[in-house]
Formats: C-alpha cells, structure tokens, sequence
C-alpha cells in the first residue's frame, strides 16, 4: 500500500528536528551580511554552508563547530563524543575538504561520564585520522551536561551551497551497510569498519571536487534529508524536484524513518548530468550507494514525487527555513 505523501510531508514539516532548524532564523538576522561581503571569496566565510572557508594562497581553510544536545551528552557520553567529531569531518567533507584538527569544550558533573565523552571523542579522532589538539574543560558537582567540538580543515577546491544552479543534478550518496541506533534517528555505518575504510570513503567527495565532477555538497543532519536539501537550496534561494523513489536507502528501512535519519556518512551533492556515471562509479567502488533523485530549479520550492503524487514541501518564497540566504531576492 502506497504512502500518502501529503501527510507524510506534513508530518516530517512539523518535526522536532524541523522546528530546530528555523529556530536560528532569529540569530541569522544579526548575521546578515554587507551587500559587499556578498561578492568574491569574502562569501565563502559568511554562514550558510557547513563551514566557514576563507582563502589561503592556494587553498581554503575550513572551520567549523558542532554544539551536542545535552541530553545526548547525557544519555549516551561515548557515542555523543564521537558523534561530535564524526559531525564535524561530514561538515569539512561536504565543502570538499580534508580534516585536520579538533578542539572541545565541555562541562560536566561526573568524572566517569565525562571520561567517556572524551574516550568517545578519541576513538574517533584515531578512526578518522584527525587530530585532538586541546580544548576547554570544566569539571565539577555544580556542572550541567554540555559539549562543543570544533574542527579546522582544508580544500583545495569548495563544495558550496553558492555554487547551486538551476538545471544541476540532484544526487545522494549513502552507506547502507549499517544499523540503527536502538529507537533514535542514527544510522551507523562506522561500527566494526576499519579506520582506512572510513577514511577512503571520505576521501572520495574531495577528490571528486578536485577533479571538478561535483558542484555543491550538503552533508545529511538532523534535520533529515528534506531539512537538508533545504539548507542546500536556500542561500541562493533555488528550488528542487525530488523523487523519493529514488532515494537510496537500506532494504529494510521505512521511508518516513529514513526520511529523519541522521546517517553516519551521507550527503547530498549536485553535478552536471555529464559527470553522474562517473561520480556514482567513483563512489561504488568505496561501497556507497549514489544515485540521482531530482533537479535543482529556480523556483525557490521544494516539490516532492512518490508513487504517481506529487506535493509540495516548502516554498522559500513565502517562508525561509534557517534565514541564511545570499539571494538578492527569490
């Protein structure tokens, strides 16, 4: 039995995740930049994208911090500690670049819990080949649960979201050979995978940019895959068409659920039609599922297929999602 889309949509709409996502609208307003911040690579530092690029001779450094739920950081010290660095290598990953360093900053009331979140952040940082350089610690009975990690990488060629044109390809790119976590929204494809595996899986995006077969890039958050093509789209205040036929996603998952999971490693991309085959090969020769699921257009709206129905998710026309936009006007 088909999926009715239109509820789908107004439930994944009214989500938690959604509902966090605009609520930096109200910060994003104090961030707008100068008409003249809008032009040459003085762009690219300004927010919008995963992180912030700013040019160095010949390549850009990127920064970028990733803030955990504190109840997360509660529940779960070990896995939220490498969920942070994970976070953040996807983030310097989807700008097409390579991470280098990460700092933390956190707080915390239990010396045995506290000592798990920074394991868990070590583990990953050896999984990941990034360097843990120092941070911020505060320990003590009168602390809440709370967690910053900030991360510094580089690219010699960026996957920003300013790059996104009407008439691009729209891909995703997945690994499917994970699990869930328990009854929450992550999906992982890091547990048992050697460190070089993670790594060559990562290494693939930054090569394709370098190569020049990918335009923009979007790694998939908590906002789930319709929240993030959100963010792909509304700095340059473009629209897409997307087909969740398409979307690849592991054999015994169900759509709604795959619709808000917050994947270990997946990303949304856009590319000329061209450089698909070569893109989805590069890709599965590392494991990956990619394929094509939609269109970038002008429209400035988010429509959605499944089954023969069509429906619209969002108009950024009408209502803007983060706030972060570089458009001159939709």
């Amino acid at each position: 039995m088909s999926l009715d889309l239109s509820a789908l949509l107004d439930t994944l709409r009214h989500s938690d995740a959604m509902r966090a996502k605009q609520a930096i609208q109200r910060p994003a307003q104090s961030l707008a930049p100068a008409p003249a911040d809008k032009d040459g690579e003085a762009r690219y530092a300004l927010p919008g994208d995963d992180t912030a690029a700013l040019r160095c001779g010949d390549q850009y450094l990127l920064l970028a911090i990733e803030g955990m739920l504190p109840q997360f950081v509660a529940q779960a010290p070990w896995f939220a500690g490498w969920s942070a660095v994970m976070a953040n290598v996807s983030d310097i990953t989807a700008m097409g670049g390579r991470a280098a360093a990460v700092v933390n900053a956190y707080w915390h009331h239990d010396t045995a819990a506290a000592d798990q979140l920074l394991a868990g952040i070590r583990a990953a940082c050896q999984a990941y080949g990034v360097h843990l350089v120092g941070g911020h610690t505060s320990q003590g009975p009168e602390h809440p649960t709370a967690l910053a990690v900030a991360i510094t990488g580089w690219a010699r060629c960026l996957l920003s979201t300013l790059h996104v044109r009407p008439g691009q390809c729209l891909a995703m790119v997945a690994d499917l050979d994970g699990r869930w976590h328990g009854d929450a929204p992550y999906w992982k494809a890091f547990e048992d995978v050697a460190p070089s595996r993670l790594r060559a899986k990562l290494e693939v995006i930054p090569q394709l940019a370098e190569a020049g077969l990918l335009q923009a890039a979007k790694d998939i958050s908590n906002a789930g895959l319709l929240g993030t093509l959100l963010m792909l789209l509304e700095p340059t205040g473009s629209g897409a068409q997307l087909d969740l036929t398409k979307v690849p996603r592991p054999a015994d998952a169900p759509l709604e659920r795959w619709l808000r999971a917050f994947p270990s490693y997946g990303f949304l991309l856009t590319l000329d039609d061209r450089d698909l085959a070569a893109v989805t090969t590069a890709f599965a020769r590392e494991g990956l599922q990619c394929a094509a699921i939609g269109r970038i257009d002008a429209s400035a709206r988010l429509s959605v297929e499944l089954d023969g129905q069509r429906a619209e998710f969002w108009n950024l026309h009408d209502h803007s999602f983060t706030g972060f936009s570089q458009a001159e006007e939709f």
